[in-house]
Protein backbone atom coordinates (compact mmCIF):
# COMPACT_ATOMS: atom_id res chain seq x y z
CA UNK A 1 0.00 0.00 0.00
CA UNK A 2 1.01 3.38 -0.90
CA UNK A 3 0.17 6.61 1.36
CA UNK A 4 -0.35 9.49 -0.91
CA UNK A 5 -2.27 11.46 1.62
CA UNK A 6 -2.93 11.76 5.26
CA UNK A 7 -4.17 13.95 7.86
CA UNK A 8 -4.72 14.25 11.49
CA UNK A 9 -8.79 14.21 11.81
CA UNK A 10 -9.49 14.24 15.42
CA UNK A 11 -8.25 13.25 19.08
CA UNK A 12 -11.20 12.16 21.10
CA UNK A 13 -11.72 11.49 24.88
CA UNK A 14 -14.97 9.95 25.10
CA UNK A 15 -16.37 6.93 22.62
CA UNK A 16 -19.57 9.20 22.39
CA UNK A 17 -17.69 11.31 20.01
CA UNK A 18 -16.20 8.34 17.51
CA UNK A 19 -16.66 9.96 13.96
CA UNK A 20 -17.98 8.07 11.25
CA UNK A 21 -16.35 4.64 10.13
CA UNK A 22 -14.36 4.77 6.85
CA UNK A 23 -14.08 1.47 5.10
CA UNK A 24 -11.05 0.59 6.65
CA UNK A 25 -9.85 1.42 10.61
CA UNK A 26 -6.92 0.21 11.60
CA UNK A 27 -5.44 0.07 15.62
CA UNK A 28 -2.20 1.11 16.78
CA UNK A 29 -1.53 0.29 20.66
CA UNK A 30 1.41 -0.30 23.05
CA UNK A 31 3.07 0.79 26.80
CA UNK A 32 4.03 4.07 27.05
CA UNK A 33 7.64 4.59 25.19
CA UNK A 34 7.25 1.53 22.79
CA UNK A 35 7.48 4.32 19.89
CA UNK A 36 3.98 4.12 18.61
CA UNK A 37 4.37 8.35 17.30
CA UNK A 38 7.60 7.15 15.73
CA UNK A 39 6.24 4.26 13.22
CA UNK A 40 3.25 6.17 12.10
CA UNK A 41 5.55 9.52 11.66
CA UNK A 42 7.86 6.77 9.47
CA UNK A 43 4.85 5.37 7.86
CA UNK A 44 2.90 8.55 6.77
CA UNK A 45 6.50 9.79 5.57
CA UNK A 46 5.02 13.16 7.54
CA UNK A 47 5.59 14.00 11.31
CA UNK A 48 1.89 14.29 12.24
CA UNK A 49 2.06 12.23 15.75
CA UNK A 50 3.42 13.95 18.10
CA UNK A 51 6.33 12.11 19.82
CA UNK A 52 7.71 12.93 23.26
CA UNK A 53 10.20 12.16 25.71
CA UNK A 54 7.27 11.84 28.28
CA UNK A 55 5.68 8.81 28.02
CA UNK A 56 1.98 8.51 28.71
CA UNK A 57 1.60 12.01 27.21
CA UNK A 58 -0.81 10.04 24.69
CA UNK A 59 -3.56 10.71 26.87
CA UNK A 60 -6.93 10.48 23.68
CA UNK A 61 -7.73 8.32 20.70
CA UNK A 62 -6.23 10.08 17.77
CA UNK A 63 -7.85 9.62 14.09
CA UNK A 64 -5.56 9.99 11.11
CA UNK A 65 -7.50 9.99 7.49
CA UNK A 66 -5.17 8.09 5.46
CA UNK A 67 -5.83 8.07 1.40
CA UNK A 68 -9.09 9.65 2.16
CA UNK A 69 -10.33 6.25 2.76
CA UNK A 70 -8.81 4.31 6.13
CA UNK A 71 -8.37 5.78 9.79
CA UNK A 72 -4.96 5.09 11.00
CA UNK A 73 -6.01 5.24 15.12
CA UNK A 74 -3.29 5.64 17.78
CA UNK A 75 -4.71 4.33 20.94
CA UNK A 76 -3.50 6.06 24.39
CA UNK A 77 -0.17 3.93 25.77
CA UNK A 78 -0.45 1.93 28.62
CA UNK A 79 1.11 1.11 31.86
CA UNK A 80 2.94 3.92 32.94
CA UNK A 81 3.46 3.89 36.22
CA UNK A 82 2.95 7.64 37.06
CA UNK A 83 -0.32 8.18 36.29
CA UNK A 84 -2.71 7.99 38.56
CA UNK A 85 -5.07 4.92 38.91
CA UNK A 86 -8.00 6.63 38.02
CA UNK A 87 -6.24 7.64 35.20
CA UNK A 88 -5.45 4.65 34.02
CA UNK A 89 -9.01 3.04 35.10
CA UNK A 90 -10.27 5.63 32.33
CA UNK A 91 -8.43 5.17 29.55
CA UNK A 92 -9.01 1.52 30.14
CA UNK A 93 -12.27 2.39 29.56
CA UNK A 94 -12.32 4.82 26.87
CA UNK A 95 -10.21 1.70 24.47
CA UNK A 96 -12.53 -1.05 26.31
CA UNK A 97 -16.06 1.74 24.57
CA UNK A 98 -13.93 2.22 21.67
CA UNK A 99 -13.49 -1.43 20.30
CA UNK A 100 -17.10 -2.15 21.62
CA UNK A 101 -18.42 0.58 19.35
CA UNK A 102 -15.90 -0.33 16.36
CA UNK A 103 -16.65 -3.73 14.41
CA UNK A 104 -15.08 -2.21 11.63
CA UNK A 105 -11.51 -2.57 12.58
CA UNK A 106 -9.31 -4.48 10.24
CA UNK A 107 -6.48 -5.16 11.89
CA UNK A 108 -4.48 -3.88 15.69
CA UNK A 109 -0.83 -3.26 15.02
CA UNK A 110 0.55 -4.30 18.63
CA UNK A 111 3.94 -2.69 19.34
CA UNK A 112 5.94 -3.69 22.00
CA UNK A 113 10.02 -3.16 23.04
CA UNK A 114 11.96 -5.99 21.37
CA UNK A 115 14.32 -5.72 24.01
CA UNK A 116 11.88 -6.76 26.72
CA UNK A 117 9.46 -9.66 27.10
CA UNK A 118 6.03 -8.79 26.86
CA UNK A 119 4.26 -7.85 30.39
CA UNK A 120 1.29 -8.12 31.70
CA UNK A 121 -0.47 -4.87 30.25
CA UNK A 122 0.90 -6.06 27.00
CA UNK A 123 -1.03 -9.52 27.23
CA UNK A 124 -3.88 -7.74 28.76
CA UNK A 125 -4.27 -5.61 24.84
CA UNK A 126 -3.42 -9.16 23.34
CA UNK A 127 -6.58 -10.71 25.28
CA UNK A 128 -8.81 -7.80 24.50
CA UNK A 129 -8.30 -8.16 20.93
CA UNK A 130 -8.62 -11.90 20.77
CA UNK A 131 -11.86 -11.20 22.75
CA UNK A 132 -13.29 -8.85 20.03
CA UNK A 133 -11.97 -11.54 17.71
CA UNK A 134 -9.98 -8.93 15.80
CA UNK A 135 -6.78 -9.68 13.29
CA UNK A 136 -3.70 -8.20 14.70
CA UNK A 137 -0.08 -8.01 13.89
CA UNK A 138 2.79 -8.00 16.84
CA UNK A 139 5.30 -5.00 15.74
CA UNK A 140 8.46 -5.38 17.61
CA UNK A 141 10.39 -1.95 17.70
CA UNK A 142 13.51 -0.36 18.53
CA UNK A 143 15.03 -3.83 17.00
CA UNK A 144 18.18 -1.17 15.50
CA UNK A 145 19.44 -1.37 19.30
CA UNK A 146 19.57 -5.05 19.75
CA UNK A 147 22.52 -7.19 18.39
CA UNK A 148 21.98 -10.04 16.17
CA UNK A 149 22.33 -12.50 19.18
CA UNK A 150 20.30 -11.03 20.92
CA UNK A 151 17.40 -10.67 18.09
CA UNK A 152 17.43 -14.01 17.53
CA UNK A 153 16.92 -15.06 21.73
CA UNK A 154 14.53 -12.62 21.72
CA UNK A 155 12.20 -14.06 18.56
CA UNK A 156 12.27 -17.23 20.94
CA UNK A 157 11.10 -15.33 23.86
CA UNK A 158 8.08 -13.86 22.20
CA UNK A 159 7.69 -16.83 20.11
CA UNK A 160 7.24 -18.58 23.27
CA UNK A 161 5.07 -16.18 25.61
CA UNK A 162 2.36 -15.52 22.50
CA UNK A 163 2.08 -18.76 21.18
CA UNK A 164 -0.99 -19.43 23.20
CA UNK A 165 -3.22 -16.45 21.29
CA UNK A 166 -3.30 -17.64 17.70
CA UNK A 167 -1.77 -16.70 14.60
CA UNK A 168 -0.35 -13.55 13.86
CA UNK A 169 2.20 -11.94 12.00
CA UNK A 170 5.26 -10.52 13.16
CA UNK A 171 7.01 -7.30 12.04
CA UNK A 172 10.47 -5.86 13.38
CA UNK A 173 11.02 -2.97 13.00
CA UNK A 174 13.05 0.46 13.44
CA UNK A 175 12.39 3.90 13.29
CA UNK A 176 15.72 4.66 13.15
CA UNK A 177 16.79 2.76 10.12
CA UNK A 178 12.88 2.06 8.61
CA UNK A 179 13.51 -1.73 8.75
CA UNK A 180 9.99 -3.50 8.38
CA UNK A 181 8.60 -0.33 7.11
CA UNK A 182 7.54 -2.49 3.86
CA UNK A 183 6.66 -5.19 6.00
CA UNK A 184 4.00 -3.05 7.57
CA UNK A 185 2.93 -1.32 3.89
CA UNK A 186 2.70 -5.05 2.89
CA UNK A 187 0.29 -5.88 5.23
CA UNK A 188 -2.12 -2.91 4.85
CA UNK A 189 -1.94 -3.29 1.51
CA UNK A 190 -3.09 -6.95 1.81
CA UNK A 191 -6.11 -6.04 4.14
CA UNK A 192 -7.29 -3.03 2.08
CA UNK A 193 -6.72 -4.74 -1.58
CA UNK A 194 -4.61 -1.65 -2.51
CA UNK A 195 -1.54 -2.91 -3.49
CA UNK A 196 -0.05 0.22 -5.10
Amino acid sequence: MKIRKVEFFRSIYSVDDLPRPLEHEFVFSGRSNVGKSSLLNKLFGVKLAKTSSKPGKTRSINFYRVNNRYFFVDLPGYGYAKVSKEERRRWAKLIEGYFDRRPNISMCFILMDMRHPPNENDLKMLEWVKYYGFDFTIVLTKVDKLKMGERIKMRKVFKDVLSKYGEYYTVEFSAMTGEGLSDLLDILGMVTGDKS
